[in-house]
């Protein structure tokens, strides 16, 4: 890419078409009615968005290529594109600067988009609308299977607020693994089969990943990042994400074929050094609207029937997509933007500096970080019940691990990433997206994994120079809050085994702990 204007637009225009980094979809909202002879698409990199958090190396050039992939497919449509570069100058450097230099420039009727993912960037959006008198109209999402009226309508006079119930509705209301008015294989959730650990003998030999070697594009985007962010966390040797929709589609396919019959039985297990195990790999794809969920959805429920997938390993993916990411949206986009600020258990700390590195004798930590930083991914129990977990138990601000998560993962996009962490991970909102925090020590990591075998920390030890951080902290965290925690009755069976320890044994952990949160920086 090499031109700002792809098409010279009318001037004036009748619609600017906003199209954001996350929205690179031709059937999206905003572009049903897109006319080329009177309308524009307005795209623009800008260095705010790699900065308001230090987005990696990996997620920056994820986000980049994948827009100028789409740019330059619009051209082949002869669509008018007023696409702004990273390094053009005269770049304002945000979103709100772009727009505003577009919209004087060119002098369009309206403005339109489909629903953004982040509220901080609609609110910039919304402020340089309302300055030249301009109309945002905003569109709805048409890439989810709800829209957030009915998250909204959903939730409206339930005391408690469950994925479990809203993802019924949804497998209902979309005829989605159903036998008539019942779910396929007479149960809604096979979650309790899908927690197994490859054992002793380890995954054996795993399906290769789907990854994609980079054109001329990406490798120019590379260049350009490694240059302008050098100082940013993460490395771009082993970039090979999808960034098209061809490829993405190929990804899905590859997954259906190779990684779902086995996704199910070990979705949560890990193993040192493999990275991608029997995981999709598609939520950046996802995320960045390469493949809209329905034909992935569609896709899964299509190899249960073929006989190529168990129904718990279909249940269990369909699952994700159509329960955790609909579910999530619903809760970010009724509960913005105080739900930011959400610190239920008054974690203050600052995060550990070996987030950035790596540089950790924990094995655990030291491996789902080091690959974070590799590659860019991790899978959601490397999330929730490593990195998540041990910044939890440490007490770490929720706001800081989740500027870390937005930072350093290819498919975090804010209204997916946030109340997973926040509310998930760090059990931050008090139980709007969790019943209970998902707190464990060490033994948890020993049995779904072989990294306890290789450190030199022992899960079973709370105390001494062997002692394994995660369980130290897990008992000490369970002390500090007992208060709060015994009002929820799935925490009384740990706090029962609390309590089952002299209050010499609990002070000695106490100590531990605080010696470990120094340590930390905290």
């Amino acid at each position: 890419m090499n031109s700002k204007v792809l098409r010279p637009p009318a001037t004036p225009l009748r619609h600017l078409v906003l199209v954001l980094g996350d929205q690179l979809d031709e059937k999206a909202s905003c572009l049903e009615d897109f006319d080329p002879q009177q309308d524009a698409v307005w795209m623009a990199e800008v260095d705010e968005e790699s900065t308001h958090v230090m987005s990696s190396k990996q997620r920056s050039c994820v986000f980049l290529s994948a827009m100028r992939h789409f740019a330059q497919h619009l051209r082949g449509q002869a669509w008018p594109v007023i696409y702004s570069l990273l390094d053009e100058d005269g770049n304002t450097g945000t979103l709100a600067g772009e727009l505003d230099k577009a919209i004087l420039q060119y002098k369009p009727q309206r403005l339109v988009m489909t629903a953004p993912g982040d509220w901080r960037v609609l609110q910039s959006l919304l402020v340089i609308a309302k300055q030249h008198g301009l109309t945002l109209e905003l569109r709805d999402d048409k890439h989810f299977f709800s829209t957030v009226r009915d998250f909204a309508q959903h939730i409206a006079g339930r005391k408690q607020w469950r994925l479990e119930y809203f993802y019924r509705e949804l497998r209902q209301k979309h005829r989605v693994l159903m036998d008539g008015d019942k779910p396929i294989g007479g149960q809604w959730n096979f979650d309790a089969d899908n927690r197994g650990s490859f054992g002793k003998q380890g995954p054996g030999l795993l399906p290769s990943p789907t990854r994609f070697e980079p054109d001329d594009t990406t490798r120019s985007v590379m260049a350009l990042i490694k240059q302008r962010f050098a100082k940013h966390p993460g490395k771009l040797d082993s970039f090979g994400w999808p960034v098209t929709r061809p490829q993405a589609l190929q990804a899905l396919h590859e997954f259906i074929q190779h990684r779902l019959a086995s996704y199910g039985l070990y979705q949560d297990a890990m193993w040192e050094g493999e990275v991608w195990l029997y995981h999709s790999h598609l939520s950046c794809a996802l995320n960045l609207k390469l493949l809209n969920p329905r034909e992935v959805v569609a896709a899964a429920e299509n190899a249960f029937l073929a006989g190529l997938a168990p129904i718990e390993a279909v249940e269990g993916f369909v699952r994700q997509v159509l329960g955790w990411r609909e579910y999530v949206r619903g809760m970010y986009w009724t509960q913005m933007p105080g739900y930011l600020e959400h610190n239920q258990m008054q974690a203050l700390g600052a995060l550990p500096d070996f987030y950035w590195t790596g540089h950790t004798d924990m094995a655990c930590l030291r491996d789902a970080i080091g690959q974070t930083l590799e590659h860019g991914y991790a899978h959601h129990i490397q999330r929730l019940m490593v990195t998540g977990l041990y910044a939890l138990l440490l007490g770490v601000a929720p706001k800081e691990v989740h500027a870390w998560y937005l930072a350093v993962y290819v498919d975090a996009v804010e209204w997916v990433e946030l109340p997973n962490t926040l509310g998930m991970g760090q059990f931050a909102d008090g139980g709007l997206m969790a019943s209970k925090p998902y707190v464990a020590s060490g033994k948890y990591i020993d049995r779904m994994s072989n990294h306890c075998k290789g450190c030199r920390f022992d899960p079973a030890l709370s105390t001494g120079d062997q002692a394994c951080p995660f369980t130290t902290l897990y008992w000490n965290y369970l002390d500090r809050h007992a208060d709060t925690l015994a009002k929820n009755p799935r925490m009384l069976m740990q706090l029962k085994n609390l309590n089952r320890m002299s209050p010499e044994q609990r002070l000695a952990i106490g100590s531990q702990a605080k010696m470990l949160r120094i340590e930390g920086g905290l």
